[in-house]
């Protein structure tokens, strides 16, 4: 599909990565781009957020370069995106909508589906006014006089009734895996969690710890089932090893509402392993916004270990480092050509060695 692609830099000191990001997720739905209308402003406008001059030229732009769709590199009201669709008379997608856009793409299991199609209706609630805005107000007349449901009124009821279908649904998903944690727990299973960046590469280093063959790809959001296989570890016995989906910045909270059940193992696992692109010139701004969606979960209190992955790409050596205690904090592997993983298995027995120990003091 022919896009326009409409950012707004609001003078953030990470616009670029901003964009750049942006444009993988658009191009990872699919699009291809034709132009990038870079609009510089101090606050968003509240009418259509980058103003009547700015949107006169996009309007223009989608005529002279016959573009299908408008991408909109920011979260729009319904009201913004309503005033852009009149004036460049196609469709406009914000970042939200995209992002929804590629999570039902990827989707692969049956709760995934669910889950997508629970944050898309929440999404669109808001916005049928824009759908039916020819329907808001009933008509008088021959045969329509007297009480009656206009369609707006009717798509936000028959939404309504699929959202609590949905979330019941969803909850009965919630209560097995409690059931099947509550069975890891009583047999003192070691549960580990997989979580970071979108495209960080924990698939693949998922993969590479369990045999698996989970899909892996160079895409943002190649992952978005949670994937859970049981691995035998020297020295540590059995391990519970999930993969999540990957955190993005400004990650709507109905994503992370819809995926709450999805993202139970990591709430509730022992140990997260907060996997990094090393290669990456944002890697801080990405550990930050992981750690922020944790801490939005109530997760950010569960034990870390850094592990940094791609060092292939990045030009370092695997390695372990450990921290002031002599526990180790960071690993540095290449989950792709599997190096660096016997430190990452050694960090693995040292926590669960720890955390026996400390259950077993616990009980003197």
């Amino acid at each position: 599909m022919r896009a326009l692609v409409i950012s707004v830099d609001l003078g953030e000191p990470d616009y670029d990565a901003h964009i750049e990001e942006f444009l993988l997720l658009a191009r990872g739905a699919g699009a291809d781009i034709l132009h990038v209308l870079t609009v510089r402003r101090s606050r968003p406008d509240a009418a259509g957020y980058i103003g009547s001059g700015k949107i006169a030229e996009a309007a223009d732009l989608v005529h002279d370069l016959e573009a299908d769709i408008v991408l909109f590199d920011q979260s729009l009201s319904p009201a913004q995106q309503r005033n852009l669709e009149r004036a460049c008379e196609v469709r406009v997608i914000d970042r939200v909508a995209l992002i929804l856009d590629i999570f039902a793409l990827r989707a692969k299991s049956h709760e995934g589906k669910l889950q997508v199609e629970l944050a898309q209706l929440q999404h669109l609630s808001t916005r049928l006014t824009r759908m039916w805005t020819h329907l808001e107000r009933q008509q008088g007349g021959i045969g329509v006089r007297g009480p009656g449901e206009s369609q707006l009124e009717t798509d936000r009821r028959l939404i309504g009734v699929r959202i609590k279908a949905l979330r019941e649904r969803l909850a009965r998903v919630q209560r097995q895996r409690v059931t099947q944690r509550k069975a890891r727990v009583r047999g003192r299973t070691l549960s580990v969690s997989l979580v970071g960046y979108t495209n960080a590469g924990k698939s693949t280093l998922f993969n590479a710890l369990t045999r698996a063959d989970t899909y892996a790809a160079d895409q943002l959001f190649a992952t978005l089932d949670t994937t859970t296989r049981r691995v035998w570890i020297e020295g540590a016995g059995q391990v519970v090893v999930s993969d999540t989906v990957g955190f993005i910045r400004d990650l709507p909270p109905t994503l992370i509402a819809a995926f709450r059940a999805t993202l139970e193992e990591t709430v509730h696992a022992d140990l997260l392993l907060h996997v990094v692109d090393a290669a990456s010139p944002q890697r801080d701004e990405q550990i930050a916004a992981v750690n922020q969606v944790l801490h939005d979960m109530q997760a950010d209190e569960i034990p870390q270990i850094m592990v940094y992955n791609k060092v292939d790409i990045a030009g370092l050596e695997p390695r372990v480092e450990r921290n002031e205690h002599g526990t180790i904090a960071r690993v540095f592997v290449s989950a792709l050509q599997r190096s660096g993983l016997d430190g990452l298995r050694q960090s693995l027995v040292e926590f669960e060695g720890l955390t026996r120990n400390n259950a077993f003091q616990e009980t003197l």
